[in-house]
């Protein structure tokens, strides 16, 4: 999850306000990001990343540029090959041989058309970041999304980090206030689990934590599990059925982060990402 701005007549990293970055919001160069992602999948040739673009560049095709700079676009998944309407994506080992291993989402819906970079809002659904998305048995849509049992978006994103990070209460977060969303989330979206997990300070915790969830999620997934109040014991290795297949469709990988990956099953739609906005 990335907020891109002009500023510095560049594209930067910033967390600001009223879609204007300052010297006091801005954090640097989005290139430099990029270069670390680059570095990432050169180094990774099995792995796949998601980018979504909190986007307030009004500089026409600066986003392309961006990209084409950093040496991106030869990993790049055309829109004009992502499935729409809620069809099914390809499997990992699939967009793999393809080398289409970068997705990137703008939440500018001009940029489909202009740029080239899918409109996360057709895709996907989003439940409330922020306190709002904290409260206990509740799981309400993000503003921008539509609702969390569309089932013509084949992707689920799911926030659970309060308005204001707080390193200290991110232990508690983490730990079963986040499995318990992720439960309420399942039942809100129609009964289909999250792709994304968005959290703050992901490596803390009181046990397992957020690593734990998206082991946890991509279980549920394997084996077909439908029951959201306890986890399933089948085979890693069992034939993809999970989620009415014909109805949801589940982006193939399971980084966990854009650093601590572990290896997909081959052939696998079912598996799940954890993004993180915060990850001192």
């Amino acid at each position: 999850m990335l907020d891109m701005y002009d500023f510095r007549n560049d594209v930067w990293l910033c967390h600001s306000f009223g879609g204007h970055c300052h010297e006091f919001t801005a954090f640097r160069p989005a290139n430099e990001t990029l270069a670390e992602i680059r570095t990432f999948l050169e180094a990774n040739p099995t792995e796949v990343v998601t980018i979504f673009i909190e986007d307030y560049v009004l500089t026409l095709n600066a986003i392309t540029k961006l990209f084409t700079s950093a040496g991106l676009t030869k990993y790049w998944m055309p829109v004009a090959v992502m499935p729409s309407n809620g069809s099914l994506w390809p499997t990992l080992e699939e967009m793999i041989q393809r080398n289409h291993r970068l997705v990137v989402f703008t939440q500018n819906e001009t940029k489909e058309a202009t740029e080239g970079v899918a409109y996360q809002w057709r895709y996907t659904t989003e439940n409330q970041y922020g306190d709002s998305g904290l409260w206990s048995g509740s799981c309400p849509r993000r503003i921008n999304s539509t609702v969390l049992n569309d089932t013509s978006r084949s992707l689920i994103v799911q926030n659970y980090f309060p308005t204001n990070p707080n390193a200290i209460n991110a232990c508690r977060d983490n730990s079963e206030g986040l499995f318990n969303m992720l439960r309420t989330c399942y039942i809100a979206a129609g009964d289909r689990w999250s792709n994304y997990v968005a959290v703050d300070f992901y490596k803390r915790s009181t046990g397992g934590g957020a690593f734990h969830a998206v082991d946890f999620l991509n279980e549920q997934m394997q084996c077909s599990c439908q029951d959201a109040t306890k986890p399933c014991s089948a085979d890693v290795g069992h034939e993809f059925k999970g989620q009415n297949r014909e109805r949801s469709t589940k982006l193939a990988n399971t980084i966990r982060t854009h650093i601590h990956t572990h290896k997909p099953v081959d052939g696998f739609r079912g598996a799940f990402f954890l993004v993180t906005t915060i990850s001192t």
